[in-house]
């Protein structure tokens, strides 16, 4: 028996199963699959792809950040035909989050305050573990989206991130900023509603 560990620690949904499902078929004798992960959803996915392969998974958490999948392959697949897992890619059971900005600032009093607030919340977006699907800006928040905005970087890099970023048309045309739109792309305000009306869960800071 043999014990394989695949590393997968910092790996984005669906890196994880693809890695697994990689050293399960390349598995010649029976031994134990183990897979180190460092989400909830990666497991979740696991569990499902171990499924498919009418395969027994035993999740484990071993520390902040530490998961461990473990699979016992007694028969070797090879290059078996297999039924494919569904992935979530989201948090499981929550539905898709987003997050929609009506304004440059976050808050009530001081907009200096709410401005330097709004920078923080919108870097701290971009250090979740499972970042938001979507984000929406409209109303002040479109000036965000634009040149010389202070949350550019940060927003850009929630883009990178796989996060779509769409930003109210009629927004933009109302503040003279149609020109200046510098991450994501112009929406409506249908789309808008159907974003909102479909998701798990909305944050509005």
């Amino acid at each position: 028996m043999g014990n394989i560990i695949v590393n997968a620690l910092g790996e984005q949904c669906p890196i994880p199963v693809v890695k697994a499902t990689r050293a399960l078929r390349a598995m010649t004798d029976p031994g134990t699959l183990e897979i180190h992960v460092d989400n909830e959803i990666a497991v979740q996915n696991l569990t499902r792809m171990a499924a498919g392969h009418k395969l027994t998974a035993v999740s484990e958490k071993r520390g902040e950040g530490l998961f461990v999948v473990s699979m016992e392959v007694t028969d070797p697949i090879g290059e078996a035909p297999v039924e494919e897992p569904p992935l979530v890619c989201g948090p499981e059971g929550g539905g898709t989050l987003v997050v929609a900005v009506d304004s440059a600032h976050m808050g009530q009093g001081s907009d200096e305050l709410g401005r330097v607030l709004m920078k923080g919340f919108l870097f701290a977006l971009g250090q979740l573990p499972e970042p938001p699907q979507t984000m929406l800006f409209y109303n002040g928040g479109a000036r965000l989206t634009c040149r010389g905005s202070e949350s550019l970087e940060d927003l850009k890099n929630l883009e990178g991130q796989g996060v779509e970023i769409l930003t109210c048309g009629t927004c933009l045309n109302h503040y003279g900023l149609t020109e200046e739109l510098a991450v994501g792309s112009v929406t409506n305000m249908y789309s808008i509603v159907e974003k909102l009306a479909g998701a798990g869960k909305v944050i509005k800071p």
